[in-house]
């Protein structure tokens, strides 16, 4: 065996332990398996926790790099070259949001637009935790309180880019779904979907009883009320902003 397989057998078995461990701690909700029930894992109680999580990234840095290893191996012994702010830099601001219908008839949403936060303990039993507006580690958080399932008829999960840049695929947003018991569950949302502006990620229905999560990732090249209109929720929009924030 060479040198250089010897590395690369190294780098790939380590990278194969990596994502094996992170499997077994995860469901993976994808085209050919998009759902899965809440209640036959034995978490339809508690407080289910639904966080969005990305980063800005440049477009084709991660690529090239790739590409110029497997052709110059030694470049790997090289110190990184520290890349500058420029155009190809991707600067978007995702939100997470849910719309709800209750048992009871009442519909509404919870987004940071317009600081609809909800509340936990009260209807519609969905609260915000606050607005990431520059993709740190911890991202957004909504908390659904599932002590109260049986008045909850349905739910929408959705991600929208508020500004800039609309970039879905270029940002590694993922909507990870914490049930208060089980492995959690998972929805990348890595298809490809140039200028779109929102995207429907996970849907959580009560079925009779039953807590049925679906894989959704429909993409739209509007906001809230084109989400609105695909799911036929009947909710009036109008248009709203965010106060401005200085950099950190």
């Amino acid at each position: 065996m060479s040198f250089w397989d010897k590395i690369w057998r190294g780098r790939s078995a380590q990278f194969d332990f990596d994502s094996g461990s992170a499997a077994t701690n995860a469901i993976e909700l994808t085209k050919r398996h998009p759902v899965v029930s809440l209640s036959k894992q034995g978490a339809a109680t508690g407080n289910l926790r639904v966080n969005l999580s990305w980063r800005m990234r440049t477009s084709d840095i991660g690529s090239f790099e790739k590409n110029s290893l497997v052709r110059h191996p030694f470049r790997m012994f090289k110190p990184d070259v520290v890349q500058a702010h420029t155009q190809s830099m991707v600067n978007v601001d995702l939100d997470l949001g849910c719309m709800y219908e209750l048992v009871d008839g009442d519909k509404g949403v919870v987004q940071p637009l317009g600081s609809f936060f909800g509340d936990l303990n009260a209807p519609p039993y969905v609260k915000l935790s606050g607005d990431d507006r520059f993709g740190s580690a911890s991202g957004e958080t909504i908390y659904v309180n599932l002590d109260h399932r049986e008045a909850i008829k349905r739910l929408l999960v959705f991600v929208y880019i508020y500004d800039q840049t609309p970039a879905f695929d270029r940002t590694h947003a993922i909507v990870t779904l914490y049930p208060s018991n089980g492995p959690r569950i998972e929805i990348s949302l890595d298809e490809r979907a140039p200028q779109a502006r929102s995207c429907a990620v996970v849907s959580i229905e009560n079925v009779k009883g039953d807590l049925v999560v679906r894989r959704e990732v429909k993409f739209v090249y509007g906001f809230q009320a084109e989400l609105d209109r695909l799911y036929g929720w009947g909710l009036q929009w109008g248009r709203g902003y965010k106060a401005k924030v200085t950099d950190r």
